[in-house]
């Protein structure tokens, strides 16, 4: 908790002292983020992701979409696995979403907080929904039966924080 307000103070502080030099070097600013914009796209684009973009008309800013691709983790058929199997098959199933996370291939991931139908979601960061669908599909928990996967395209605007 201690290391969480210590990053969180510094966070504040950097913040602050960026918020400062911003103010003095506003002149060409904008023509340096459509830059950026631009280069981010045309990167997206070259490595096969779905973009699109448009202009905020209240902010005037340019918002870059690309397409994501969330992966609902399900009930599988299979679920009558002893507690020894099942133990080995969750600790399979969390190295195989950190490698994911690692590799750059998920961007979040995590259990629903209820007993339903739909157990977890995993977000994937892949230019195609096969793609995103066959590295599902390589969680130990889906080829023992225990979860299914279904994915679904997912826009989302790059740059805008969870909060």
């Amino acid at each position: 908790m201690e290391k969480l307000k210590h990053i969180w103070i510094l966070f504040l502080l950097v913040s602050c002292v960026q918020q400062n030099t911003s103010e003095k070097t506003v002149v060409g600013t904008e023509e340096k983020m459509e830059k950026s914009i631009k280069m981010l796209k045309e990167e997206l684009i070259a490595e096969g992701y779905q973009i699109f973009d448009f202009v905020d008309q209240d902010t005037k800013d340019t918002i870059l979409m690309q397409q994501y691709f969330m992966a609902f983790l399900k009930s599988g058929p299979e679920r009558s696995q002893a507690k020894e199997e099942l133990d080995s098959l969750q600790a399979l199933h969390l190295a195989h979403l950190k490698r994911m996370y690692d590799e750059g291939f998920a961007d979040i991931s995590g259990p629903f907080g209820d007993d339903g139908d739909v157990r977890g979601i995993t977000i994937y960061n892949v230019p195609t929904k096969a793609m995103a669908d066959s590295l599902a599909n390589m969680d130990p928990m889906v080829q023992a039966g225990r979860l299914v996967i279904e994915v679904k395209p997912w826009w989302v605007a790059k740059g805008y924080p969870l909060r």
